[in-house]
């Protein structure tokens, strides 16, 4: 009997209308916020994706790094979701405030504890964005001088390949923040030569050598200076010096061909290379 009295006064008029009423300041205040807040959502989530396709046909028209514009647009749609989470939270009436705050410490939290590998991050970026090498160089970092030619690059490590086929893998922090020598940026390259003559040697007809030599030699850039000079008057030799220019995927062949040849012809013509000897003399035991 309780119940029904209870269950009449429920679903009575006065009590329905209270109800209504409440509901209807509820929905004049947090309700309307809530649909500006869906519209705004809605909205928003539009626009992202329109600027994201405008955003990346931008990036394919400058020939960005495929990785570096993944990356990029990855990071601009999280930064502008964000803006809207934020907007969206403002419009509820939900303190930012605090959030913020909150989420800044956090950041700098997490930020110090990977440090190393934000640094590592960073660098890979820099590296995708200006391209100082590219996969294919052959590069030398001078940290700890790791040399050899670049089979991969990513957002934290680089990947070489030495010249006996062992591969290093480099922090982009290291290749960021230090000198490095790319030794196949550039489509030719020059090749410096020393070779030492005695005293006794004919500077002249040396020189008249190395010149047939290099002519003889069909992979140097004729286009180029060639030049055969003498670099240096050393204690016990004459030092002379060839500078010549070949293609830059040619440059240890034709290294190699030319000292070779420089040896020969020079034993050919009777000219000296000196070397360091050593005389000992044993006493005899009286």
């Amino acid at each position: 009997m309780n119940r029904l009295i209870l269950a009449a006064s429920f679903w009575s008029e006065e009590n329905m209308k209270s109800i209504l009423d409440n509901l209807i300041k509820w929905f004049m205040t947090v309700g309307k916020n809530i649909l500006i807040a869906i519209v705004i959502l809605i909205i928003g989530n539009k626009l992202i994706k329109w600027v994201l396709k405008l955003i990346g046909n931008s990036f394919k028209k400058t020939k960005i790094e495929p990785m570096v514009a993944k990356f990029l647009i990855s990071l601009i749609k999280f930064a502008l979701y964000f803006l809207i989470a934020i907007i969206v939270i403002s419009v509820l009436g939900i303190p930012t405030t605090s959030l913020i705050a909150a989420l800044s410490a956090a950041g700098l939290t997490l930020g110090l504890a990977l440090q190393g590998s934000l640094s590592n991050f960073a660098g890979g970026v820099l590296i995708l964005l200006f391209k100082p090498f590219t996969i294919g160089d052959y590069i030398k970092e001078d940290t700890h001088g790791n040399e050899g030619t670049v089979t991969g690059i990513d957002l934290f490590y680089t990947k070489i390949t030495t010249i006996d086929n062992k591969t290093i893998v480099i922090p982009n922090g290291t290749l960021a923040n230090s000198s490095l020598t790319n030794y196949t940026a550039q489509e030719k390259r020059r090749i410096d030569i020393l070779i030492g003559i005695s005293y006794d040697s004919d500077i002249r007809k040396a020189k008249s050598v190395l010149a047939d030599v290099i002519d003889g030699c069909d992979r140097i850039i004729r286009d180029e200076e060639i030049s055969i000079y003498v670099d240096n008057l050393g204690e016990s030799q004459i030092t002379l010096g060839v500078r010549v220019w070949t293609k830059t995927d040619e440059y240890w062949p034709v290294r190699w061909e030319l000292l070779e040849k420089f040896k020969c012809a020079f034993d050919d013509n009777g000219i000296e290379i000196p070397f360091n000897q050593l005389s000992v003399t044993i006493k005899g035991q009286e």
